[in-house]
């Protein structure tokens, strides 16, 4: 049996500027390879992810050690399992029917892409980070969850403080005073759109919980909430950018978009497998086991590289390319198992069928600002930093 590998000289911020080269490297020489810098043994293989993550018996999602619950000031259905995991998630599935999305939330975030996409000005470089990917998520999240009483402003704020907590794996002061900020201002809100959705029901997340017929408690509640925002907005906010960088560095690919030939539903899943939004999850080791024939311990916290997983050669020639018209594979962007994202379909609505077609509807001849390179970052989660353009009609 072979002993688990140490590398004393990855560092948080080696891996945040870039960490796509050191996948590479682990899954080349080793598939698991333990990183003191952020205290877990890094799993690299697709193979091996997915199994970890559909085995919960074995691999619990109940880490003590992840920076998560310091940050949002709550245990969340993501570090659950079993049962205490699915009562949290059925709470909020009545809001995610197929039904709901077809008839409540397709015209409500169509018309949301519209407006924000209409009023971008043209008079120069316009960055569609923060006038269009982050407000567009943050306003289509606050229909969803039922917390329009919050403007574009604070849900970004209180999406990003929650996601730089959950991140600090240094557990460093400074991200978890911006988070308890956020967390006080969320309470507040949350009150406020309680009354509300008591006197008048709807079909949010906040409402159904509410008027449940077995209501989950209100902390529960309120964690709900808190992962929602925590995700459900610089995930479609990344993925929507990384799609559209990928489309205007890539004419060919462009051009099959544009003329219909290739779905935009397929650039997003190209866009999110190239990129993860979400780069990996935390899972502790239940008892002593064995993965590629290392031994790992029990009470090894692994950190599962979704990142890496979607870019695995056994599964993906070339994952380091943005390419629509690679063959059809599945990928790991959204989870597996019983922690699937279960906002996929709202995502795949929101980005795939609205924001991309009609951004580069009105804006045929848009291009990338030359005077702005695009830059990225993170580590625990990832996508472009900004991403300057030229709206040409």
């Amino acid at each position: 049996m072979k002993v688990i590998p140490i590398d004393n000289s990855l560092s948080i911020a080696t891996l945040t500027d870039d960490p796509y080269p050191h996948y590479a490297q682990m899954r080349r020489e080793s598939p698991l390879l333990e990183i003191p810098a952020i205290g877990r043994v890094v799993v690299t293989k697709a193979v091996h992810a997915k199994y970890i993550k559909e085995n919960p018996a074995l691999f619990s999602s109940d880490d003590p050690t992840t920076p998560m619950e310091r940050a949002f000031l709550a245990k969340t259905l993501m570090r659950r399992d079993g049962e205490d995991h699915m009562q949290l998630r059925r709470a909020m599935t009545p809001a995610f029917t197929a039904r709901n999305i077809r008839e409540v939330w397709t015209p409500c975030f169509r018309n949301v892409v519209h407006a924000y996409v209409d009023r971008l000005d043209t008079s120069g470089p316009v960055d569609l980070f923060t006038q269009l990917a982050a407000p567009v998520a943050a306003r289509c999240l606050a229909h969803l969850l039922g917390l329009t009483n919050a403007s574009d402003e604070d849900l970004i704020f209180w999406s990003q403080a929650l996601i730089d907590g959950a991140g600090n794996f240094g557990w460093l002061p400074g991200p978890f005073e911006v988070s308890d900020r956020a967390n006080a201002q969320m309470t507040d809100c949350f009150e406020a759109a309680r009354a509300a959705k008591m006197a008048t029901p709807d079909t949010s997340v906040m409402s159904v919980q509410l008027h449940a017929e077995r209501p989950i408690d209100w902390a529960d509640m309120v964690s709900n909430l808190k992962i929602a925002i925590g995700g459900g907005i610089n995930e479609p906010r990344d993925a929507a950018l990384t799609a559209i960088y990928g489309v205007l560095t890539n004419p060919r690919q462009r051009q099959a978009l544009v003329d219909g030939t290739v779905s935009w539903g397929v650039a997003l899943e190209e866009a999110i497998r190239w990129v993860a939004p979400i780069q990996a999850t935390s899972r502790v080791v239940k008892e002593d086991t064995n993965i590629d024939g290392f031994h790992v311990p029990a009470g090894t916290v692994l950190l599962v590289s979704k990142a890496s997983a979607n870019r695995d050669e056994d599964v993906f020639d070339h994952g380091e390319r943005f390419d629509i018209f690679r063959e059809k594979k599945p990928h790991q962007a959204f989870g597996n198992g019983p922690h699937f994202c279960m906002g996929t379909h709202v995502a795949r609505m929101l980005i795939g069928e609205h924001l991309l077609p009609y951004l580069f509807e009105r804006f045929p001849n848009m291009v990338l600002d030359p005077d702005t390179p695009v830059q990225w970052r993170g580590f625990g989660f990832r996508g472009p930093i900004g991403l300057s353009v030229l709206l040409i009609p």
